[in-house]
């Protein structure tokens, strides 16, 4: 009798760890990795002097995915950004609760707006001043964010990180860059403001950012502003702006789903990367001025999108200069392919 009791028992427990089994494999199932990714492949050719090139722009692929229900991850790497490989992000986010959430690893420092617009969602065919050349940070570190849980759900990001370029993790340093972002949604608008120090040499970098972004229907349009100084004045400060209009329009009886007109401003004076050269900084990047039109045909069914975009950008120069090739006026015409 007892023998047959410790075998019900047993079977019992085997029972129960058969299911638990079972539900903790469907659990996962739930939040196994899903992968996605962006092709964006395109001819361009400069109006002044006609010469013209195909390029693969990107080829990203990423992965996500959780192993609990508040621990995720994401990795991100670029096989083909103008023919050269990149590994771009790598990090793990657990969510505390309450509305915190700490992230660490390699990704873009929480500064600005147009620089964390990823390849599959550019509103034009080239990023901004703003996107690629003054702000285009990612870095190893940690950042905290905390969303407001009443009221308005603003979101405020606090991170610290490592001075070095991400593809030099060995080296050590006294110094640390640090990033505040904060974004508050009002209606159809929402407002982000930001501070960010930054040392990529000896000079210390110190930027604010404000930009207001609208969407309404098929209306969307931003407007950004960076100021960068370089402690010590040895370098000028340096002002960015991006201004940008998207009104798209629903089609039907098309293979395409929406059509969009797109209008933008950018500019910068006089920039520098903060590394010193010679003893001093050098200009890295000109005083100068965009204007680009655009259209996009596009079918969207998130999470797969397909656009055609083309874009005609005109660029002012200051008398003189010579702008390097890709740096003038062009026409661009791009296939995007977002999955």
């Amino acid at each position: 009798m007892d023998l047959q009791l410790h075998f019900r028992q047993f079977t019992k427990r085997c029972t129960f760890l058969l299911l638990a089994g079972v539900m903790a494999l469907g659990s996962y199932a739930q939040t196994a990795p899903t992968v996605g990714g962006v092709v964006r492949a395109r001819y361009e050719i400069q109006t002044v002097d006609g010469r013209s090139r195909f390029a693969v722009r990107n080829s990203r692929v990423w992965i996500r995915g959780s192993f609990m229900p508040k621990l995720s991850y994401y990795v991100c790497t670029d096989l083909c950004d103008q023919g050269q490989f990149q590994f771009l992000d790598a990090y793990g986010k657990f969510d505390v609760g309450n509305g915190v959430a700490i992230q660490a690893g390699q990704f873009r420092i929480p500064f600005g707006v147009d620089p964390f617009r990823g390849p599959g969602n550019y509103i034009f065919a080239d990023r901004s001043f703003i996107g690629r050349d003054i702000d285009n940070i990612r870095a190893d570190g940690v950042q905290a964010a905390y969303t407001f849980q009443k009221g308005i759900p603003a979101v405020i990001t606090l991170g610290v990180f490592s001075p070095n370029t991400i593809t030099d993790q060995n080296h050590w340093s006294k110094t640390l860059n640090y990033a505040l972002k904060a974004e508050v949604p009002i209606g159809p608008f929402k407002i982000t403001g930001g501070l960010q120090t930054i040392q990529p040499d000896s000079v210390r970098v110190n930027m604010v950012d404000a930009c207001v972004s609208f969407s309404k229907g098929g209306l969307n349009a931003e407007a950004e502003y960076i100021l960068e100084h370089y402690a010590d004045n040895p370098f000028p400060d340096c002002h960015s702006y991006n201004v940008w209009v998207d009104y798209g329009i629903p089609l039907e009886k098309s293979t395409f789903n929406r059509l969009s007109f797109q209008a933008r401003f950018d500019a910068s004076t006089s920039h520098s990367n903060g590394i010193v050269t010679n003893g001093r900084l050098s200009e890295d990047h000109p005083n100068r001025k965009r204007l680009t039109l655009g259209s996009t045909l596009g079918f969207v069914n998130k999470p797969v999108k397909c656009e055609i975009q083309l874009n005609y950008q005109k660029y002012f120069y200051k008398k003189g200069y010579a702008a390097p090739d890709g740096r003038n006026d062009k026409v661009v015409a791009e296939l995007i392919v977002l999955f």
